[in-house]
């Protein structure tokens, strides 16, 4: 079973940079990872090594405008 938990939110860039500072910050070490995800916190236990994908996209439309995203993938085998 899976459980999912996400949440969608509008941040400036100062504040999505202290976002990426804290993950960076959970992640450092070899204790559990307390991620802040919305308006709670999920634990996690990543292991030693872990698989990163990183995607970046720039579409450029005439009738919408230019848009640009970036996307980041972290997965891990939780060991037992």
């Amino acid at each position: 079973m899976a459980n999912s938990t996400d949440s969608k939110q509008t941040m400036d860039r100062q504040e999505f940079a202290e976002y990426l500072r804290e993950l960076a910050n959970q992640f450092d070490g070899e204790s559990d990872a307390n991620i802040p995800v919305g308006n709670k916190r999920v634990n996690l236990s990543p292991t030693r090594n872990v698989k990163t994908e990183i995607e970046v996209i720039e579409r450029s439309s005439m009738l919408r405008g230019n848009k640009e995203s970036i996307e980041l993938n972290a997965r891990w085998k939780r060991d037992k």
